[in-house]
């Protein structure tokens, strides 16, 4: 891939991922254009599941309990399938900073393919496996009950959103984030009326509980679809071909896409479900300690948001100038993506620190609840250091194409050292003291410790190694 770096300068400026790669200030603020929006985009995706949660806890603890274990059943295998189609986006963002936007329109009818099946696989599972995975559990009756019906609900859904998914990002990989931010925006919007209409059964319709805010988010995901098609006819998305190529499947280009996207989506699913894994087993402590791991990893979850979004930017950034054939440019993007997240992550790290205790409060009057969840939120504190550089560089991995090795860094630190780890300091095992909670915690911390080193180093070897770089651009 012998280009000349200045090439990516001469492309049209309206297309962010043609921004050129300056010094830090300039190449953060490139970042910062790309990934504000994605860092909107999903905050709102967040924000309409903290709706369904409030909206269906203040109509019953029954419900609540009920969509709260449908999510532990649907989003692992949800995500994993979403992350098999994410390859859609450095594979574009690379064609169109070689200058070959017109093939991308090939390659995201055949990520519309993808996501096709894949939602009709996950139709296939969430509908089928739920209630005998529900009984094997030993879920409540009626709480059972009522996951099961969410989850029958919300599968009509899947194949608009994973539709609507692979043109997001495709618009997104094209470096047009500002519109799918406002389509993410409309849909929270519309999520909670939608919520009202079904769960409470208002203007005649049927009151049908945690089951109708399956039913709600169903009729969002479908109005994303039906959103998303205003971007794909705008003239940056014209130009890509896809409205006027063939939809002949072509299994070459197909595998193309599953190759780069199941370690993509296995990645996403081994950390989620390590997640799982530490929630269902501490389960089994006191309810204390359940409500604080509860409150902890919700202001977790809330605060990668940002370096998620960020490794998304970079991810598009260093697909582009890989594609034009500017490494430097590339392994500025990457650095500067990676100080950026050092910086947020200290910030927060400080925050959560020094408001543990009102952030816990913010959840619940319990004085132990409250004691454990400020004694978590200092392994979150920690932990953001790894945990947030870690998602920028596996996003500017991404651009690189360069997926398998972070899915095998992945499954070894959270599942083969981080889990066993906290299993043992949890349990006391081996001689040691037992420290329940606090032990799956502090086994998760180390194991995202190494991941993010792990990941680091491959990072720095693969910007540096540009034959295999060619390597990966041609998979």
């Amino acid at each position: 891939m012998s280009k000349h770096s200045e090439g990516a300068a001469s492309l049209p400026q309206q297309d962010a991922p043609a921004l050129p790669s300056w010094g830090f200030l300039g190449e953060a603020k490139a970042l910062l254009r790309l990934g504000v929006p994605i860092m909107v985009t999903q905050a709102c995706v967040m924000g309409m599941g903290g709706l369904d949660t409030l909206m269906t806890g203040r109509y019953g603890a029954v419900d609540l309990a009920g969509v709260a274990l449908a999510g532990t059943l649907l989003w692992p295998v949800f995500m994993f399938m979403t992350g098999l189609t994410m390859a859609v986006m450095p594979i574009v963002s690379q064609l169109a900073g070689d200058r070959k936007t017109e093939e991308c329109g090939d390659i995201i009818r055949h990520g519309v393919w993808v996501a096709f099946f894949c939602s009709l696989v996950t139709i296939l599972i969430v509908r089928y496996t739920a209630a005998p995975l529900l009984e094997l559990r030993g879920a409540d009756p009626a709480v059972a009950k009522v996951a099961v019906g969410y989850l029958k609900a919300v599968s009509w859904g899947m194949p608009g959103v994973m539709i609507y998914i692979v043109l997001r990002q495709s618009s997104e990989g094209l470096g047009h984030t500002v519109l799918p931010m406002l389509i993410a925006f409309s849909a929270l919007l519309l999520n909670a009326p939608l919520n009202y209409l079904f769960i409470y059964g208002a203007f005649g319709l049927p009151e049908l509980g945690g089951v109708g805010c399956g039913w709600a988010t169903t009729l969002v995901m479908w109005f994303e679809l039906g959103l998303v098609v205003f971007v794909v006819r705008r003239p940056f998305f014209r130009a890509t071909g896809f409205l006027g190529g063939s939809w002949r499947l072509r299994w070459r280009t197909v595998r193309r896409i599953v190759n780069l996207g199941v370690p993509i989506g296995a990645t996403i699913f081994l950390e989620m479900a390590v997640f799982a894994a530490i929630t269902f087993l501490i389960a089994g402590l006191s309810i204390s300690a359940q409500a604080g791991h509860a409150i902890a990893s919700h202001v977790g979850w809330a605060t990668y948001v940002i370096p998620m979004s960020l490794g998304s930017a970079a991810a598009i950034r260093v697909g582009f100038q890989v594609g034009a054939g500017n490494m430097a440019g590339a392994r500025r993007v990457a650095a500067t993506a990676l100080q950026l997240s050092l910086v947020y992550a200290v910030l927060v790290s400080a925050s959560v620190v020094g408001l543990r205790f009102q952030l816990a409060g913010l959840y619940t009057t319990d004085a132990q609840v409250v004691a454990i969840a400020a004694n978590l939120l200092i392994f979150i504190a920690l932990y953001q250091l790894f945990d947030d550089a870690n998602a920028t560089m596996a996003g500017a991995l991404r651009g690189y194409k360069d997926t398998r090795v972070p899915m095998v860094i992945s499954l070894v630190g959270y599942w083969l050292i981080a889990l066993p780890l906290g299993i043992v300091l949890a349990l006391g095992w081996l001689g040691l003291p037992a420290i329940d909670v606090y032990g799956y915690w502090s086994g998760l911390t180390f194991g995202l410790f190494l991941v993010a080193l792990c990941v680091g180093v491959r990072l720095y070897q693969t910007s540096r190694d540009e034959a295999r770089i060619d390597r990966l651009a041609l998979g």
